[in-house]
């Protein structure tokens, strides 16, 4: 996991208007990181999907934290002998190797080692094949590290014929790629109406950071690529397809360290980093506002009708058009921006890569 400190915040609109926003209200909930309005809604949507107590669920997002720390340490010590990690159910870090050298070193650095049959050069190697293919709109191929697999996930919106033909080449890649059917299609999240708006579009107001004393909230790119001027500020950078990341310079006067929670409380953000499979995450957004869910797969390649997007995080948090641009962290640690939905699971850039891409440093 790539960690970096000083995290950038998202925004609602009438916080860039108004320059100011309110305190985090007090509760009996309290987690180190946690603002109370983001534990209280990480635990609700723990307890409803998971069917555990509050009390159980505080202590996974604890233990999630510790293992999510352990991941980094392990993995870099590691380098190309591991084939993926992710938090178990427990919030416990396991990591992927395939030699009993590499699960002592997993093990010995207090992590669970689990054994599997396919190395990570295997999985790139199947994931290259698939790539090869003529991309087909609708369609997404990313990691399960629980699984040691690739996941080939094919929505309903996806042309019958160009799907077949893409489903049949992952088949004959054996037990290296599983097919999963979704209802729907796969789109990114843009919408006419408020939040950040220019040029008839709605997207929300993703991270502030700053770079030799200019402010600049990195976005989603497909909303920096469609328009040229914000309310906030003008476009200056768009990365979209491929990647989905653009920046804005932010002339507001107002670019404070806190997530919004639309509720007239924020979440401060302290460190930014890459997502875990298994982590608990929460994301912001001006169409659904404050949504928790669990990060489902990593190094996501998601194929949008407007082109093909790389490396995105899906996670099962609720998102809606509206919400490109918005926020995704674990507690105080920034881990994405929304870039879009489909087959009941949404998208993210990480952003840690938008972040070293633009050479800006987080409020």
């Amino acid at each position: 996991m790539n960690i970096k400190s000083r995290t950038a915040i998202t925004l609602a609109a009438s916080a860039f208007t108004l320059g100011l926003l309110a305190p985090t209200v007090a509760s009996a909930t309290s987690i180190e990181g946690y603002s109370s309005d983001v534990a209280g809604a990480a635990i609700a949507t723990i307890t409803s999907e998971r069917g555990i107590t509050e009390a159980a669920a505080q202590r996974l997002l604890e233990a999630q934290q510790a293992g999510a720390q352990t991941l980094t340490e392990v993995t870099a010590a590691l380098g190309a002998q591991h084939a993926g990690s992710y938090l178990d159910a427990q919030g416990r870090p396991v990591v992927n190797v395939t030699s009993d050298g590499a699960a002592a070193k997993v093990e010995q650095a207090g992590a669970t080692a689990k054994v599997v049959t396919r190395s990570a050069a295997e999985l790139a190697e199947a994931r290259g094949t698939l790539d090869a293919l003529p991309a087909v709109a609708h369609t997404s191929l990313g990691l399960d590290p629980t699984t040691n697999q690739l996941v080939l996930t094919v929505a309903d919106a996806a042309d019958d014929s160009a799907a077949a033909k893409l489903v049949s080449a992952a088949e004959g890649l054996g037990g290296a790629v599983r097919v999963e059917h979704v209802a729907g299609g796969m789109h990114k999240a843009i919408y006419n109406g408020e939040a950040i708006t220019g040029g008839g579009s709605r997207c929300s107001a993703g991270f502030n950071t700053n770079r030799d004393g200019q402010n600049y909230i990195v976005d989603a790119g497909h909303c920096t690529g469609a328009v040229a001027e914000w309310n906030v500020g003008p476009s200056v950078d768009a990365s979209f397809p491929d990647n989905d990341y653009g920046l804005i310079q932010n002339t507001t006067g107002s670019a404070p360290g806190e997530v919004t929670l639309w509720d007239g409380s924020t979440q401060p953000i302290t460190s930014a980093a890459d997502a875990t499979v298994g982590q608990e995450i929460c994301k912001s957004g001006s169409t659904t506002n404050l949504t928790c869910g669990t990060v489902q797969a990593v190094d996501v390649t998601v194929n949008y009708a407007e082109g093909s997007v790389h490396q995105l995080v899906q996670t099962s948090a609720a998102v809606n058009s509206g919400d490109s641009g918005g926020c995704m962290f674990a507690g105080s640690v920034g881990l994405g921006i929304t870039s879009g939905m489909g087959g009941g699971s949404s998208f993210f850039q990480p952003v840690v890569e938008a972040l070293n891409a633009y050479g800006v440093a987080l409020n």
